[in-house]
């Protein structure tokens, strides 16, 4: 019985988890909290896990190719990226340095999420919450002007102190 000699596992999530997010390429997969794990088949083949920030993230595709691609130039021939949707992605999975890294590009990071036990509820109504922060002045004087930006996790807001429009990333 022949057996493949086991990966560099290491050297494999350092590639992986350097894979900019391609919304937002100011931070990583690994900044953001989506990769979830590199491991290895007893073939020698790699796996990546990866968790979408929401159910039908269109980004998702596009960070299995480049996971792909960047891993297989650093020598990773073999390469599946599963999906794993549950335990489901946080907003507070973004690290100390992806929430730094939002900021000095101008977008807001999400505020910490709202503890849930069990299921969320669905309101109709508007929830307050925590004024968002402006990225460029620190004024809390801000204004959301669009539920959605140019994703469906980020919504537009405006200053009212600079009155620079920003984008805010949502807690989840």
């Amino acid at each position: 019985m022949v057996t493949r000699a086991q990966p560099d596992l290491a050297a494999a999530r350092a590639v992986a988890a350097a894979v900019p997010d391609p919304e937002l390429p100011m931070v990583t997969v690994a900044d953001l909290g989506i990769l979830r794990d590199v491991g290895a088949r007893d073939d020698g083949s790699l796996v990546v896990t990866i968790t979408p920030t929401y159910s039908g993230c269109p980004a998702l595709r596009e960070i299995a190719h480049d996971l792909r691609r960047r891993l297989a130039a650093a020598g990773f021939a073999e390469v599946t990226v599963r999906t794993a949707l549950a335990p489901a992605w946080s907003s507070d999975w973004i690290t100390a340095a992806g929430r730094r890294k939002l900021l000095e590009a101008g977008v807001a990071p999400p505020h910490p999420a709202a503890a849930q036990p069990g299921p969320v509820p669905l309101t109709l109504a508007g929830i307050r919450r925590e004024p968002v922060t402006c990225p460029q002045c620190e004024s809390g004087r801000t204004a959301q002007t669009a539920a959605f930006s140019g994703t469906a996790c980020k919504a537009l807001y405006r200053c009212e102190s600079c009155r620079e429009p920003f984008e805010y990333i949502k807690d989840i």
